[in-house]
């Protein structure tokens, strides 16, 4: 595609994606109007300084064929869009009422408040302080309505292959379901086999824990090491981060500790090992395939630092699996009776209810603890089905995100937990969402008309008001999730302190949310007697959407069901924008490239010669490749050796 039919294409899916700006976005984009359904009169004022939006940008004579095709591809994806409903339509005509209103004025509406709180399973949600109305969250409803949000919700808990793309079912809810609750895959019941591997689990980790599972060496197991990537690693670090400082965690993991090595890079192996003993040590290899290249070579890489201090024999002793290839894992040398699967209708990014998270949350807090954590996720599972629409807490908060994204033209969220043990949460959630959602077709193959998918990204309060929050309040518009825990995991009280530790942290997360709803106006400013050059550089604009969320305590329970909440508003948003949400081929294509460059890296090690042309790459590829070979000339593979983490930190510069 030519460059100026790529920039035309581009802006035409902008227009059509956010067709009318938030007041905060409204002056420097400029936006190619299409005949497709748009939102309010694009000639309307703008609420803020009464200035008309954008003209249309003029298209040129040698660009009207580019862009005639581009539209008739446009409108081929709108005739079979959500986006062709009346109920989006009836919400982007909606945006205009909201954009002149402020928050702070929606605000003094107790009912208006009191209708957008909602309270169930013992979480507080609070959508006051979002830019909607009654009227918005009815026309949410409807568009959930017009996607048939309640039948492809139960879709999914039916066992349905709504993951057509691979043919397979969406039953992550089943890797913590009740013994006596039922779900299909073709129609055979697969709790049943859940609960075996659940059972195999506890008895496993039970063993390990009291010491009757010992090392070659006949000491006891006390550090895991839990080897996996993405879904097999975010997961389960953000339960283990969220249940180490929970007292009840704290003292049935009281002599233990687990750690998660997921990255290629060297540096992870050698401290994910650092100061561990073999003898002490387990490593929980977590690869349903056995083949995935980066934890396939970690694992190598440990089993050579076990075998090489220990005997070979360690590896059946130190090293287990989860995985659903018996025989690779055979081949690996782990005895297969030591292998705990799962299966292909479990994504890896909701695999963390399965052995996945489960195996070496449970060698850490045991088996009991864990079981609370599934209990909590099952109990919003629950909810997730048989909720009405309206009081359906993910529900609510997918919706919100649509509204946020594809109306409001706010692409990004922040999660922003006032809880240091939820530190792991958002880049968990980042991947759920991202991952899930970053999609530029429909289930169906139809390129969108609008842009799906949400940009998360976090961090704890306070620490993120000393980092990104500037520009939340004074530059881009970003949603935000509060997220805080009414009893702390820690409490601390300074007898000279008017509040507690926690209470000045929670202080905060009351505050930020006011802050940038009501902002700071300039006559407040001057009333303050600020100076005049001082006054727009201390202005707030207030109008900034954000969500409350409030826990009554943060313990395995209600971690499981933040898990299952966040999961199920991505679900919702990809229900809504009729993307599958459950495969991810995205990541697909840098694997193949890296193949290629690994055999040109392998080429130059044992040849001694670096890249050419003739080697496939592009110019800059090359270049860029061979500056990074000649810079370590010294690293050359002559001969087949083991060089352990330690060894490369401490000896060598590469």
């Amino acid at each position: 595609m030519a460059f100026a039919q790529q920039l035309t294409s581009g802006l035409q899916r902008q227009a059509v994606a956010r067709p009318t700006l938030s007041a905060h976005r409204r002056t420097s984009i400029p936006i190619l109007h299409a005949t497709a359904p748009q939102a309010a009169d694009s000639k309307r004022q703008d609420s803020s300084n009464g200035s008309s939006s954008p003209a249309p940008i003029p298209v040129t004579k040698g660009l009207t064929v580019n862009v005639a095709r581009s539209m008739s591809s446009m409108d081929k994806a709108l005739e079979v869009s959500i986006a062709s409903s009346d109920a989006w339509k009836a919400l982007q005509e909606h945006v205009a009422e909201i954009e002149n209103c402020h928050l702070k004025d929606l605000m003094s509406d107790q009912a208006r408040c009191e209708a957008l709180i909602k309270e169930d399973l013992g979480l507080y949600t609070d959508f006051s302080r979002q830019r909607m109305t009654q009227e918005t969250i009815k026309k949410l409803m409807d568009l959930a309505h017009a996607a048939n949000l309640k039948g492809k919700i139960e879709a999914m808990y039916s066992g349905e292959h709504i993951n057509s793309t691979e043919d397979r079912a969406v039953l992550h809810v089943a890797t913590r379901a009740r013994r006596d609750q039922v779900f299909k895959d073709e129609g055979k019941d697969v709790v049943p086999g859940v609960w075996d591997v659940l059972d195999k689990i506890n008895a496993f980790s039970e063993k390990v824990r009291n010491g009757e599972w010992k090392g070659c060496t006949g000491k006891p197991i006390k550090s895991i090491v839990a080897i996996g990537i993405g879904g097999s690693f975010l997961g389960p670090l953000f339960v283990h981060t969220a249940l180490r400082t929970e007292p009840k965690a704290m003292s049935k993991s009281r002599g233990r500790q687990l750690r998660f090595l997921a990255n290629v890079d060297p540096i992870d192996v050698a401290r994910a090992l650092n100061g561990l003993d073999p003898e002490e040590t387990m490593a929980v290899v977590i690869s349903k395939t056995f083949t995935t290249a980066e934890t396939m070579l970690n694992a190598r890489t440990v089993r050579s630092w076990l075998t090489s201090q220990l005997g070979a024999e360690a590896v059946s002793k130190h090293m287990v699996a989860v995985s659903t290839n018996l025989k690779l894992v055979k081949e690996f040398g782990i005895d297969p009776e030591n292998a705990f699967g799962f299966w292909d209708w479990v994504g890896g990014r909701y695999s963390v209810c399965s052995a996945v998270g489960i195996l070496p949350l449970s060698l850490q807090y045991g088996f009991d603890m864990m079981e609370q954590f599934l209990q909590g996720a099952n109990a919003m599972d629950d909810h997730f089905r048989s909720a009405p629409l309206e009081s359906n807490l993910p529900v609510l908060m997918g919706l919100t995100s649509v509204w946020n994204i594809s109306f409001l033209g706010y692409p990004a969220r922040a999660i922003l937990p006032y809880c240091q043990a939820l530190s792991k949460l958002a880049p968990h959630i980042q991947q759920v969402s991202m991952e899930s959602n970053g999609k530029g077709v429909d289930i169906d193959g139809n390129v969108l008309p609008f842009e799906a998918g949400e940009i998360d990204f976090g961090e704890p309060g306070t620490n993120g008001q000393h980092s990104f929050y500037q520009l939340i309040h004074q530059g881009r518009v970003v949603p935000c999730d509060f997220i805080g825990i009414v009893r702390s995991q820690q409490s601390v009280y300074l007898k000279d302190e008017i509040v507690s530790n926690h209470d000045e942290l929670m202080c905060n997360f009351f505050a930020q949310a006011d802050a940038l709803a009501y902002g700071k106006s300039r006559e407040e400013l001057r009333s303050q007697n600020v100076p005049d050059y001082l006054i727009p550089h201390r202005s707030f604009t207030g109008n900034r959407p954000s969500t409350s969320l409030l826990l009554p305590e943060l313990s395995a329970y209600t971690v499981g069901q933040l898990l299952s909440l966040y999961e199920h508003q991505v679900a919702v948003q990809g229900f809504i924008w009729n993307i599958n949400s459950f495969d991810q081929w995205g990541v697909e294509l840098g694997k193949v490239l890296a193949s290629k460059v690994r055999q040109m890296i392998n080429l130059s090690r044992t040849k001694h010669r670096f890249a050419n042309n003739s080697d496939g790459f592009n110019y800059s590829t090359t270049r860029l490749l061979n500056k990074y070979l000649q810079g370590k000339t010294q690293l050359l593979y002559p001969e087949p050796r083991d060089v352990f983490p330690a060894e490369l930190l401490e000896h060598h510069p590469f």
